[in-house]
């Protein structure tokens, strides 16, 4: 009987497959990213920020709560299976984005887009990292949200051309026809389960198991709670980006197709850069990303609240995108790091649970603060706690990964006399 072998180089095909299965994943979500709150206000009327964000709300609830059981159905019924049933949920969402007569058909497009995004972008994380082991881990999500991400960025820049050129409806919507279509037969003719490659990294981990998963994930595990806390923030700033953008660009006579270009530059830059960041979270200490990344999205939030000019948008938003990008991939990395193999999926599940819960209170919080206040200062504020969260976690976390590769460059710079004197700890 062949034995399972766990990294990337055995497992390349399947790992570029789930890569390419991601990409349809991310675009789905993009095709409405640059012109649903046009369509809110334009076709349905919604003035209020807060009601022109509802789908925002919707989104941002399901995909929490789907994350939250894509443990137990990973476990139970196995990742493969889970994958299979966020496309099944995906296929409906841009049939009822094209032909809503009401603005509640959207709110239900997005509940299942919701869980569509929940199950299978879960899916795709958790079986990469059962494919490539610890030593790669932070390159796999790298490449894994650059996957995604870049396809957020495609798709928002499309559908804002396409609705430029054609109208907010129907034709953007087109785009997730194809995508449902081609990520659902990928899934169902080429994708392998991933159980064999968990059982094999179990019998040979010698991390803890978790007592409580919840709680452990949630806060009580500093590295854990640290990373979820964190989660959180980075999403809600990313559901007020989302939300707010299109709507600000508005009031400052942007058009559509300039509007599709800058909700395209954040995702773009966020995807291409986790190709980098991914691998540098495998020898960089993780909490150092997490703050550096916070840091460097307050910094671009709060010059946003006061730009006027393309330019300086796109400057802001390239800034947020690799800000983005230094925490991303090292969330996800840090939770499997942090995690037995048993344990792993059902603590990434409740990881994303609050990560994404950040999209519904990001696009509330924003909603509210924007209609009582303004867009500018609501995108304030959020930029302050951004901030606050980056060190906080810096503060809270301790290191846990090695990095040998990192050490072996720096001790063949060495003069040889010192080689063996020198020791450096990373924890």
């Amino acid at each position: 009987m062949k034995s399972t072998q766990i990294g990337l180089q055995e497992n390349l095909p399947q790992f570029i497959l789930l890569v390419v299965v991601n990409a349809f994943v991310g675009g789905m979500v993009g095709m409405e990213r640059s012109i649903l709150p046009q369509i809110a206000t334009i076709e349905f009327g919604l003035a209020a920020k807060t009601a022109a964000l509802s789908f925002i709300v919707a989104f941002g609830v399901v995909k929490a709560f789907a994350n939250l059981f894509t443990g137990t159905i990973a476990t139970r019924w196995g990742r493969k299976k889970l994958l299979l049933l966020g496309w099944i949920l995906g296929i409906p969402v841009p049939f009822l984005l094209m032909y809503a007569p009401s603005w509640n058909w959207i709110i239900a497009a997005n509940l299942l887009l919701g869980a569509h995004q929940g199950f299978a972008w879960s899916a795709t994380v958790v079986m990469k990292i059962d494919l490539v082991g610890e030593r790669n881990r932070g390159l796999a999500m790298g490449l894994n949200e650059f996957a995604g991400y870049l396809a957020v960025a495609v798709a928002a820049l499309a559908s804002g051309w396409i609705a430029g050129n054609y109208g907010l409806r129907p034709y953007p919507f087109y785009l997730g026809i194809g995508l449902s279509i081609a990520g659902l037969l990928a899934t169902l003719f080429f994708v392998k389960d991933t159980h064999a490659h968990v059982a094999t990294e179990a019998s040979e981990s010698k991390i803890k198991r978790l007592d409580h998963i919840f709680l452990d994930t949630t806060w009580r595990h500093k590295n854990l709670g640290s990373v979820t806390i964190t989660g959180l923030v980075n999403n809600l700033n990313d559901g007020m980006v989302w939300g707010l953008l299109p709507l600000m660009l508005a009031q400052r006579s942007f058009s559509l197709a300039d509007t599709g270009l800058l909700a395209a530059i954040y995702p773009a830059v966020w995807g291409i850069s986790q190709i980098f960041t991914g691998r540098l979270s495998d020898y960089v200490c993780k909490k150092d990303l997490l703050m550096w990344g916070m840091v460097l999205q307050g910094f671009a939030l709060f010059g946003l609240a006061f730009s006027n000019e393309f330019a300086f948008f796109a400057i802001w938003l390239s800034v947020l995108g690799f800000g983005t990008a230094l925490v991303y991939p090292t969330f996800l990395a840090s939770i499997a790091d942090n995690t037995h193999p048993l344990d792993r999926a059902h603590s990434l599940g409740i990881f994303r649970f609050w990560r994404d819960m950040g999209y519904a209170v990001g696009a509330l919080l924003c909603g509210l603060l924007a209609d009582y206040l303004g867009i500018s200062f609501s995108i304030i504020i959020v930029g302050i706690l951004t901030v606050l969260t980056g060190i906080g976690a810096n503060y809270r976390m301790r290191c846990k990964t090695n990095h040998p590769v990192l050490w072996l460059w720096v001790k063949s710079k060495l003069p040889k006399g010192h080689r063996k004197k020198m020791t450096i700890n990373f924890q």
